[in-house]
């Protein structure tokens, strides 16, 4: 059973780098290729240095961003554990198993929050299911109210690394985002969890968000089945969030622009999760269109009975285009911007703005 493709490499380039990542060019046999160095993983990297690259995503041609990963550095041959607190595996049982410091673990000076903690007390939580849709919802957000402090759980159905994104480093950097948050086996947050309903409350007690953000980081996986792709986690998070006293708001993935027949209008991603997977009641926000997409969406919503599911929010999403121009954010997604797939971004205004709707009537 053949799982792992590797091969040495000689790093030649470095592009990019801070503390946490490193964006480089290696020589692999003869060839030039990008890679990737996560320096909590594997030390730092340097030109010249000589390394192991896990290549299997390049050798599948999957959609990785085209990058081979440095799994080993030959300079960096002994490396210590750091001391200190946390005992909580991430990558568990794996060659690449390391500790990290949870927020809930018992050397926390949070744990007994957790421990005693009740309700989310009506916390606004916007769950959705690509990454692509957390730089225009934050921005929307920080637009309309830059006082609010916003969070980002990144769940493990993506991208485990939270530095792998540039989205995430853009938005903290133009501090749009206050707090970042992985959970399960994603690593690399301000805060670290155990899983999604601990990273929920730490949003709460640790962040003391306002609104938080939930999706999964790069790289959704797909099937072309029903049941096979690992946004279906936006059902049970919504769950997760109403359990424990919150507002859950569901991004609706909307399209006009994929060719695909069973991500028109309204993703079957969304209405599987709203009609099948998720138990308890959401709310839908939808922007508001008019024409034959609007009549297309509202006949989906009523065959998939999602209208006696769930509250249905209509909501304005124009204000997408002035945050995104006002922090100099160009988005993309699935390679297509604003003009390309308007009616997508103005879901995520239309999400953004019911958010700041919701708290205001909480508060």
């Amino acid at each position: 059973m053949e799982l792992l493709s590797y091969k040495e490499g000689i790093v030649t380039r470095i592009n990019e780098s801070d503390d946490q990542v490193a964006w480089v060019n290696v020589e692999v046999e003869g060839e030039s290729a990008k890679a990737v160095n996560y320096n909590a993983i594997t030390g730092y990297v340097n030109e010249g240095d000589k390394v192991v690259l896990n290549t299997t995503a390049i050798e599948l041609g999957l959609g990785t961003g085209g990058y081979h990963f440095i799994i080993f550095n030959y300079k960096n041959k002994e490396h210590s554990i750091t001391k200190g607190l946390g005992h909580i595996m991430k990558l568990r049982y794996t060659p690449l198993q390391f500790k990290c410091f949870a927020a809930e673990e018992q050397d926390s000076k949070y744990h007994e929050e957790f421990k005693s903690f009740k309700s989310l007390k009506g916390s606004i939580y916007i769950v959705g299911t690509l990454h692509s849709m957390l730089a225009p919802i934050a921005a929307v957000i920080k637009n309309l109210r830059p006082e609010l402090n916003i969070t980002y759980i990144m769940t493990d159905a993506g991208a485990l690394p939270l530095h792998f994104s540039k989205t995430v480093k853009l938005l903290k950097d133009k501090e749009i985002i206050k707090n970042t948050i992985t959970v399960g086996h994603a690593f690399g947050g301000d805060i670290e969890c155990v899983n999604i309903y601990t990273g929920i409350i730490a949003a709460k007690v640790v962040a003391n968000s306002d609104i938080t953000i939930i999706t999964m980081g790069p790289g959704i996986v797909g099937t072309d089945t029903k049941y096979g792709f690992s946004g279906i986690e936006q059902g049970y998070i919504i769950d997760a969030i109403n359990n424990l006293g919150g507002i859950s708001l569901a991004v609706p993935r909307i399209s006009f622009a994929d060719k695909r027949e069973r991500h028109q209008g309204i993703s079957h991603h969304t209405l599987t999760i709203l009609n099948e997977v998720a138990n308890t009641k959401t709310n839908l926000v939808l922007p508001v269109i008019k024409g034959d997409y609007a009549e297309f969406i509202d006949l989906q919503i009523k065959e998939n009975n999602i209208n006696n599911k769930h509250n249905i929010i209509f909501e304005n999403g124009s204000d997408i285009i002035k945050a995104l121009n006002y922090y100099g954010l160009e988005v993309k997604t699935m390679g297509r911007g604003y003009y390309d797939d308007e009616v997508f971004f103005l879901a995520l205004g239309a999400a953004a703005k019911a958010s700041i709707r919701l708290l205001e009537n909480v508060q």
